[in-house]
């Protein structure tokens, strides 16, 4: 996954070390709610999706959304 900085060597999802940026004050309030269906949720634990890692996702799009509030 090299390019990616938000990636380890494993392919995980993980925080990246912004210390050199210089401090900003931001404030952000998060909500959500998921419903599915009982056995959409079993594959997504099981990690048997056809379509990759559901979580993984997550967590990246997770770490990436502060970067992209709202204007």
């Amino acid at each position: 996954m090299s390019g990616l900085t938000h990636f380890d060597a494993q392919g995980q999802a993980h925080m990246v070390d912004v210390a050199a940026k210089p401090a900003t004050h931001r404030v952000a309030i998060a909500r959500g709610r998921i419903e599915m269906l009982a056995d959409t949720f079993a594959l997504i634990r099981g990690g048997s999706v056809k379509k990759g890692d559901v979580l993984g996702i997550a967590r990246i799009a997770g770490i990436r959304a502060p970067r992209r509030p709202a204007t």
